[in-house]
């Protein structure tokens, strides 16, 4: 195997896939499915904020066809970085040694998946914390979105590397495979942020301790049922919690 070709063999590790949720009763029921089929090994938590449109309801109801299936039932909606760090937390002490991460309206291809658990998992160092599913790098590409939002992106990204000295190019894409040790070295009470900004926390805090990352191309595509969770005070607020990190 040279360059960045990827064992095409069955992936053996023990795996955890992490779904937050919230009013995704038109796309986790396919999202289940897909990922069950492509990743049979792997353990499927979702963790819904109260949905009102059964979302959670769903995954009781279907526990018994897809015993690989969990849910984490929380109170209202309390938002995407804690839902995703009570996650992680669930997968260490589930002792899995992988542990993903991905959006539940499809914007994230389920059938890229594999290559990022393969990416991390055929890597012998410990030190390599996370395989990033990247928009930004050569072959990656995002599909759907008005000007703004790419802009936004760029900007948050582009600051993100000059500020936190983050030298990958994704560093606000939630499709990722985590190394559930590294986590555990740093320790997620480390992590403060509950809104969008935990996605660069996780990696500032992992490059603070010494742990290096990997990027895979992905075509991101914006969701085509439900609706969108991300809006302008967000952003802004993204940007200020990036600002306070140097300084926590």
């Amino acid at each position: 195997m040279t360059g960045n070709e990827l064992d095409e063999s069955p992936i053996d590790q023990s795996l955890a896939i992490i779904i937050a949720t919230y009013n995704e009763i038109d796309n986790l029921p396919t999202l289940v499915e897909q990922l069950t089929s492509l990743l049979p090994e792997a353990e499927i938590l979702v963790i819904d904020d109260n949905s009102p449109d059964g979302t959670g309801n769903w995954c009781d109801e279907n526990k018994s066809r897809y015993p690989s299936l969990h849910c984490i039932h929380r109170s209202g909606k309390l938002g995407l970085g804690s839902a995703t760090v009570e996650g992680l937390g669930w997968a260490i002490d589930q002792r899995h040694s992988f542990v993903a991460t991905m959006d539940a309206d499809f914007s994230h291809n389920p059938a890229t998946l594999p290559d990022l658990f393969r990416k991390i998992s055929q890597d012998a160092d410990e030190k390599l914390a996370v395989a990033i599913g990247s928009r930004y790098v050569p072959g990656g590409a995002i599909e759907g979105w008005p000007w703004f939002r790419r802009f936004a992106s760029k900007a948050v990204n582009r600051f993100a590397r000059l500020w936190l000295g983050l030298s990958t190019r994704d560093n606000s894409g939630a499709f990722r495979v985590y190394r559930t040790s590294a986590l555990q070295a740093i320790g997620l009470e480390s992590i403060h942020s509950k809104s969008y900004s935990y996605l660069e926390e996780i990696l500032y805090r992992l490059k603070q301790a010494g742990f290096r990352f990997t990027e895979h191309p992905i075509v991101f595509k914006d969701r085509e049922h439900g609706v969108t969770k991300t809006n302008w005070k967000l952003g802004v607020k993204v940007f200020w919690e990036l600002f306070l990190f140097r300084f926590t």
